[in-house]
């Protein structure tokens, strides 16, 4: 995942959205290696790497997750087509563009 895409996701991300969560979002990149997401009450940690044990765990690639977070494409869609995996807390991967609302 480019430094763009991470700056992109850091200044999109709205605190109000997440105050009193503590989830953290796995994400494995098929063209760009693995990330995870962690938010507490209304922070956002971006880290390179596997978390031990995370809410939920998404499988995509990069040019997947650009069309979610712009709604280019529809998150359920993306799952449905196999264009997006998902295990661990599902439910969780719909808060995504409300966490990171496009511009």
């Amino acid at each position: 995942m480019s430094n763009n895409t991470l700056e992109k996701l850091k200044a999109r991300f709205n605190p109000e959205a997440a105050k009193g969560m503590n989830e953290v979002f796995q994400f494995h990149f098929s063209d760009a290696g693995s990330y995870y997401l962690n938010i507490q009450d209304g922070t956002l940690d971006v880290q390179e790497g596997e978390h031990d044990d995370p809410s939920v765990s998404l499988s995509l690639t990069t040019d997947t997750l650009k069309g979610i977070m712009s709604g280019d494409i529809n998150g359920m869609t993306a799952f449905m087509t196999g264009k997006l995996k998902a295990t661990g807390n599902v439910m969780l991967a719909t808060k995504l563009t409300s966490l990171f609302p496009s511009e």
